[in-house]
């Protein structure tokens, strides 16, 4: 019997609507004109800073950010508080990224940030520190029935200032930038910088040739550790060095 509902045989499956080479993801790396590049490490156009602090030259590059996106903390922030984490932890830390993510990396991998051990910069690679754009026009939800893990990131929002409103199954807070910027100068910054001392501690740097056996054998001992503990590491480390800043009285302060 004729069932117009069936007319398309796709109808109902996994190929229903669009084909399979146009489902939403991020690909990477790709190769382009200057090599493989991932996602991350392909910029538009940007403005580039050299800083020395306590003695050591980072490099700030700030990507253009779409008309509705901004970024929420200035370089000077950053400066600010990179200036009052011990030297002995940049290690080979060289880049900090102001970056504005793709729509589609919005939607699949949005993030105040993320560290990156060997970013490719300018024909050159070093360790990176991501500080993602956001778009103010955009919000934040988060499931009433949240996991461990979610409600506890969901409370350090709330302490960033992040004004969340409750509706039937979900809390709904609209981006902020003065809130976001709390979240990423305090938080993230911090929390990546435990991350990459973490590293520093397990794997270290690449000496030279004769190195490299037992550090591939260092840097596969950091990988077999756990996500969880990772981040707990990184929390720890946040968490110690703002409520050191914050007895001193360097933090908060107003955007430079």
């Amino acid at each position: 019997m004729w069932n117009p509902v069936r007319r398309n045989r796709n109808i109902g499956t996994s190929n229903q609507g669009f084909g399979s080479n146009n489902k939403l993801d991020i690909s990477y790396p790709l190769l382009g004109s200057k090599g493989f590049r991932d996602f991350y490490e392909r910029l538009g156009p940007y403005e580039k800073i050299e800083k020395i602090i306590n003695g050591h030259s980072f490099i700030f590059v700030i990507e253009a950010p779409r008309k509705s996106c901004t970024h929420a903390c200035s370089v000077q922030d950053v400066e600010r508080i990179i200036e009052n984490i011990p030297s002995s932890h940049y290690g080979s830390l060289k880049l900090i990224i102001f970056r504005q993510p793709k729509r589609k990396e919005e939607i699949i991998s949005s993030v105040w940030g993320r560290l990156i051990y060997s970013y490719t910069f300018e024909d050159d690679y070093f360790p990176a520190i991501i500080l993602e754009a956001v778009d103010c026009d955009k919000k934040i939800y988060f499931k009433k029935s949240q996991a461990p893990e979610d409600e506890k990131e969901f409370k350090r929002l709330i302490s960033d200032g992040h004004q969340f409103v409750e509706n039937k199954r979900n809390f709904i807070s609209h981006l902020d930038p003065g809130s976001v910027r709390n979240t990423q100068l305090y938080r993230t910054l911090p929390h990546e910088f435990g991350h990459y001392v973490q590293y520093q501690k397990i794997v270290g740097d690449l000496k030279d040739e004769e190195d490299l056996e037992d550090w591939e054998k260092r840097n596969e001992t950091y990988l077999q550790i756990p996500k969880s503990d990772k981040e707990n590491y990184a929390h720890r480390y946040a968490n110690d060095l703002i409520e050191k800043l914050k007895k001193v009285k360097v933090i908060p302060f107003d955007r430079i």
